[in-house]
């Protein structure tokens, strides 16, 4: 597995490439890391590095991960096509991971660039390449040729210990408030719709659940608080933000929720919150289509129309109150992981790729 620069606090890239070698290795196949120190020694330094380093690699198969900030600090990820042509030279095998499939988007002149520099990289990897795994279904990727039988869509899988407890109603005591949990707030600056969003659903819930309590954790969760605070003054929501925990404690926080709430854009498999939900069988109430998010629509997800608050809340609360819901949702999340999200599957569909040769 080739990596390019690592992200801080928490690298999703990297929790995917430990937990596929994981998964691997129960497979009886080995998957070493390299990480291009490109951030580190600057371009040329890096590629004479990988030059050395891939010297005894061919025939070997590479997973590329590919994302624009993996391989550039301001998102024109030129070098990525430097080491997917070098690794090519060498006679390997690529196969390139696609985290990002498309690029980033933007409304000034600058992001417009930005984002059709993006797509020209991500193109010329794709044709350069042996393989191409995406993350997403591959009839959602509009660039893709007619003709992608080099293209395969494998689901990520969860960067957290997967729970698959069955439990029943939603709770294990009965004299607990409902707990609502929010994995992910967007980084970088707290989005006044998505903290709205959040609140207006709450508060709503509060209306008919009380006492509800507001679990907010992960990435972002520290810097929203203040926002959500406000937002939910004059409520009876209780607010816990916990930031970033071990992954071990993420999955203990989740299993004792009631529902994750989704609302940074729509609910998809390439969303890792949203698959950490399903992982620990957790009902998931959020934005997005059934049609468009396949597998996930195959878990126990309540949708809403996109920032459609009314249609957000209203199920967030009939889930709540239905333990019958409840229960149906939850058993098909831990039917959803077993079948398309679990390590072990994904690491079986990589097989099918190396043997494909």
């Amino acid at each position: 597995m080739l990596l390019g620069r690592r992200d801080f606090p928490t690298d999703g890239v990297t929790d995917y490439c430990d937990a596929l070698g994981e998964a691997l290795a129960r497979q009886g196949v080995t998957l070493l890391r390299r990480r291009v120190p490109w951030s580190e020694r600057g371009w040329w330094q890096a590629l004479r590095w990988l030059s050395t380093e891939s010297r005894d690699w061919s025939g070997d198969w590479v997973l590329f991960q590919y994302t624009s900030l993996g391989w550039s600090r301001r998102g024109f990820p030129f070098g990525a096509i430097a080491v997917v042509a070098l690794l090519r030279w060498r006679g390997v095998r690529c196969a390139v991971v696609f985290h990002d499939a498309n690029a980033a988007t933007g409304d000034g002149p600058i992001d417009r660039i930005r984002a059709a520099f993006q797509m020209w990289v991500i193109r010329t990897i794709f044709v350069l390449s042996k393989r191409s795994v995406f993350t997403f279904p591959l009839e959602g990727i509009a660039w893709l040729p007619a003709d992608a039988s080099r293209a395969a869509f494998i689901p990520l899988g969860a960067n957290i210990p997967a729970n698959l407890r069955l439990r029943r109603n939603g709770q294990d005591r009965a004299d607990r408030p409902k707990t609502i949990a929010v994995f992910g707030v967007t980084v970088g600056r707290v989005t006044p719709e998505e903290v709205a969003d959040i609140a207006y659903a709450l508060s709503r819930a509060d209306e008919h659940l009380s006492p509800l309590r507001l679990l907010v954790l992960g990435r972002g969760s520290d810097e929203a608080r203040g926002a959500l605070e406000a937002a939910l003054h004059g409520t009876g929501v209780e607010l816990i933000v916990r930031g970033v925990l071990p992954a071990a404690e993420v999955t203990q926080a989740l299993c004792e929720a009631d529902a994750l709430l989704f609302v940074r854009g729509l609910v998809s498999p390439r969303r890792g919150s949203a698959v950490a939900g399903v992982a620990c069988g957790l009902p998931i109430v959020g934005y997005g289509e059934p049609d468009s998010s396949f597998p996930l629509s195959e878990a126990g997800v309540e949708f809403a129309p996109w920032h459609d608050r009314d249609a957000l809340a209203r199920a967030l609360c009939h889930l709540l109150s239905d333990d019958v819901r409840w229960n149906e949702l939850h058993e098909r999340s831990l039917r959803a992981q077993a079948d398309y999200f679990s390590w072990d599957m994904i690491a079986r569909q990589y097989l099918k790729i190396f043997a494909g040769g």
